[in-house]
Parts: C-alpha cells; structure tokens; sequence
C-alpha cells in the first residue's frame, strides 16, 4: 500500500463512522512496516470521551495490537491536522512521520476554535487560563523517587 492509500483508509474510516456512528468526521490510522497496525475516529460525543480524538484512538489500537506503548517506527495518517493533545499523544508514542489532508484552518472554518487550546497550551502553568495551585509536593516527589528504584523502571524516553 502507498501513503495515499492509507490515507485514503482514514478518510474512509471518517465517513463510516460519521454515518453509521454519529462520530466526529475525524479518522486516523497508525502504519508500521507497510500495515495498518491502527485504526481509529473521533467519538468524543458518544462515548463522552473528550480524548477520544481520531488520532489517540488509533494510538491506542496501535498498542494493543502491537502489545507496546512505543510506536517507534510508525506513521500516522489522519484526515486533519492534529489538536494539541493528538501531538502530544504523538510524542510519547514515538510516532515517525505524521500525515494529515485537512489543516486546523479548514476546521476552524466549520467553527472550532482551537486558539484557546493553543494560548493554553503554549503559556506558562501560572498564566494559562485553567486555574492551577500545587499541593502536597513533597509526598507527591518521594512517590516519584521511589519509582526510581523499581525493578521497571523506565522514564519511557528510549
């Protein structure tokens, strides 16, 4: 299979699940060595999953299919550019190259305003408009030390 026809496999997913499922016409697919090992659609309405975005759901299909959280040496397919979080999802997972047909702008175009995830994003944890107060950092910290010292430990950066 080339990269148009994976990326062809997403947007079909997109309309599928849009028409039979009422999901969000958003699909993505996760490729390793030629083969979907992923698949997935934006079902954040009717799971009430407000992660359920395209590209983690093929993410998470991605891994347990695969049995890893490591996706290195995977691509991502999906029918629009991703959101902030999808990126981020991304980057733990190892994800190599990333292919999108929509752009944020076409999105935006229909109404969603994803600046406001942006500024979020993109600012200092004090000046983000989501309120924040740390608590109980010490007992937080000598849980994190002790991971440290167990016999799986791994900060999942290689």
């Amino acid at each position: 299979m080339d990269k148009t026809n994976f990326m062809r496999r997403a947007i079909e997913i997109s309309r599928r699940e849009m028409l039979e499922h009422g999901a969000a016409p958003f699909g993505a697919v996760v490729v390793k060595d030629g083969k979907i090992v992923g698949e997935g659609c934006n079902h954040v309405v009717n799971r009430h999953d407000p992660t359920s975005h395209g590209e983690i759901e093929a993410i998470r299909d991605a891994g347990r299919n695969l049995g890893t959280w490591d996706l290195s040496g995977c691509d991502l397919y999906t029918t629009c550019e991703p959101c902030e979080m999808c990126v981020a999802a991304m980057f733990w997972a190892g994800i190599d190259t990333l292919y999108y047909a929509n752009t944020l702008a076409d999105a935006e175009a229909l109404g969603f305003d994803l600046q406001p995830l942006r500024d979020m994003v993109r600012a200092d944890l004090h000046e983000r408009a989501l309120p924040t107060e740390r608590l109980l950092a010490a007992e937080a910290r000598e849980v994190l030390d002790l991971w440290t010292t167990q016999p799986n430990f791994d900060t999942f950066q290689g």
